[in-house]
């Protein structure tokens, strides 16, 4: 269980991480990695919910659908601790990107500054069920490029959060990110997630400056072939599903 103390010292390392820096990198290259937001203690224990059916409302093997291998969890809105803390502590930080990235694209800025009343937003439109995952790869397991969007309302920042120790528990399984560029060949990035450490990336696209402006570079996302081991992830996602 989480304690007070517990959930205080998420925010402050939260508070504490560089966001202009990371601003930077995501302006630059679509996702930027956060110092360690959770301990390895916390890190086992939100791995270790994966056994607890309870927490979950589905499972989804990903082999079956022809997402890749692997498979991964839908939690309900019941969210343990620190996943919810987590959450709340992350949203008004990506809020202030989300609103500029906006506004160099043209776009409606929908997201206001509280989350419960985005997540209302999305409830209204129809978009009622959690989307926050935690993923398991085995050896083998990999994911294919994709975009998490579920509907008309879309938050364009999401984060993943490494819960195993790279190179020790598990080999293999980097972080995929893909940008497709207007009339050239696309660009692909890769990302070592480190236990603990939380990776900000692009729901579905970035703004892309251009000589006449600023157009939209999209992007996906995925996981290589993980080589040994077991590979646990958290993702959070800030829009709900259909």
């Amino acid at each position: 269980m989480s304690t007070t103390t517990d959930t205080a010292r998420l925010h402050q390392r939260v508070a504490a991480a560089d966001w202009t820096q990371l601003a930077e990198e995501l302006d630059t290259y679509g996702c930027a990695l956060t110092p360690r937001l959770l301990t390895p203690a916390q890190c086992a224990r939100v791995a270790g919910l994966y056994e607890r059916d309870e927490q979950f409302r589905s499972t989804i093997d990903m082999a079956r659908h022809r997402f890749g291998s692997g498979q991964y969890r839908y939690f309900t809105h019941d969210l343990p601790e620190p996943v919810a803390e987590l959450r709340a502590a992350l949203y008004p930080r990506l809020l202030t990107i989300a609103r500029d990235w906006a506004e160099r694209l043209g776009r409606p800025a929908p997201w206001p500054d509280s989350l419960e009343k985005w997540l209302t937003m999305c409830h209204e439109a129809g978009q009622e069920r959690s989307a926050q995952i935690l993923l398991r790869y085995g050896p083998g397991d990999w994911n294919a490029l994709h975009r998490d969007v579920f509907g008309d309302m879309v938050f364009p920042l999401q984060v993943v959060i490494g819960l195993d120790a790279y190179g020790t528990d598990y080999t293999g399984g980097e972080f995929l990110l893909v940008e497709q560029r207007p009339r050239a060949q696309s660009r692909g990035t890769t990302t070592v997630l480190q236990q603990g450490h939380g990776l900000i990336f692009t729901t579905r696209d970035r703004p892309v400056a251009t000589k006449r402006g600023w157009s939209a570079g999209v992007m996906r996302h995925g996981v290589s072939t993980v080589r040994s081991g077991r590979r646990h992830a958290l993702g959070l996602v800030f829009h709900d599903a259909t």
